[in-house]
């Protein structure tokens, strides 16, 4: 098969494009036959190596978590999944080594779910991460039907579909982004801000008693103007803040999930929640993409088409 492959830690010209070995099928595991990837910051954030004190990496290293395509095989012990399933995962496993930037990938069906028939492959692709981060921080804070919800990058890979979860849960939005997208965010439902100084009160006077929760995508120290908004200072949770349990918010690590991808599936069709495909690239292309990624100006997610 091809696979985009690195041989050692370093920069995105560490990626090339080349033939590796089709993988193996463990029991609890599909082969499925891939159709496109998301490109998610932390693709980029391993190849440098920042996870290397929590994660083992092996080398030769294929990247990616997202998926989205064609079940080829099944394993010995595999029921969920036959031949010709169409899915999408988040294939994150307990070493990384082995990912999805590749035309074959083996995936525990633990990590998988149906694709959603009203998206895209591509928009497909960009949804587990991003839509399972965006979920389970939802969750994590209990976010429920009339309460307000702060997001910042609301216009981000993980903040666009944060905004459209909790529209779809009966939240009010408020979102944080440059101008030049706000319209973008009123599309999704979200009633937008623009970041920065002073943005603690542009939001008191869209909500002059505060926020019931917020969600930080971004980092750059959001928490505290967060903290001074939030009725509950604990009801915080970041991807991207390493000091938010110190301060007593929710540090969000996302976990693959089935039930929850199959959840974020039924949202799309049902016409709830669709995913913004920035840019589309080959496969081969995986260096650009990260190099892209790395720049965190894109609008929605950024996704690498397999032929």
């Amino acid at each position: 098969m091809k696979a985009i492959i690195a041989n050692s830690y370093g920069d995105p010209d560490q990626l090339t494009y080349t033939d590796q070995p089709d993988p193996k099928v463990p029991p609890d595991s599909v082969l499925v036959r891939v159709k496109a990837v998301g490109v998610n910051p932390v693709d980029w954030k391993v190849l440098a190596g920042y996870l290397d004190p929590v994660m083992h990496v092996n080398f030769p290293l294929i990247p990616g978590w997202d998926v989205a395509g064609v079940v080829e095989a099944v394993g010995l012990d595999a029921p969920e999944f036959a031949v010709g399933d169409e899915v999408i995962g988040y294939v994150r496993k307990d070493e990384v080594q082995h990912g999805t930037f590749a035309e074959l990938v083996s995936a525990p069906v633990r990590t998988l779910a149906r694709k959603p028939a009203a998206l895209s492959w591509q928009q497909a692709a960009g949804l587990p991460l991003a839509g399972l981060t965006a979920y389970q921080a939802l969750d994590r804070l209990g976010v429920t039907r009339g309460e307000t919800v702060l997001v910042h990058a609301a216009s981000g890979g993980v903040g666009s579909l944060g905004v459209q979860i909790a529209v779809a849960r009966g939240a009010r939005v408020i979102g944080t982004a440059s101008e030049r997208n706000h319209d973008f965010l009123r599309s999704l439902g979200a009633e937008p801000v623009t970041y920065g100084d002073g943005l603690a009160g542009r939001v008191r006077e869209l909500s002059p008693d505060g926020v019931d929760a917020a969600l930080d995508f971004v980092g750059n120290g959001v928490i505290d103007v967060s903290q001074e908004l939030l009725r509950d200072s604990s009801r915080v949770a970041s991807i991207a803040d390493g000091d938010v349990e110190k301060k007593g918010g929710h540090m969000v690590w996302v976990r693959p999930d089935s039930a929850g991808l199959a959840a974020l599936a039924d949202l799309a069709d049902a016409g709830k929640l669709t995913v913004h495909v920035d840019t589309v690239l080959p496969l081969s292309e995986a260096a650009e993409a990260f190099r892209r990624s790395q720049e965190s100006r894109t609008r929605g997610k950024i996704v690498l088409e397999v032929s």
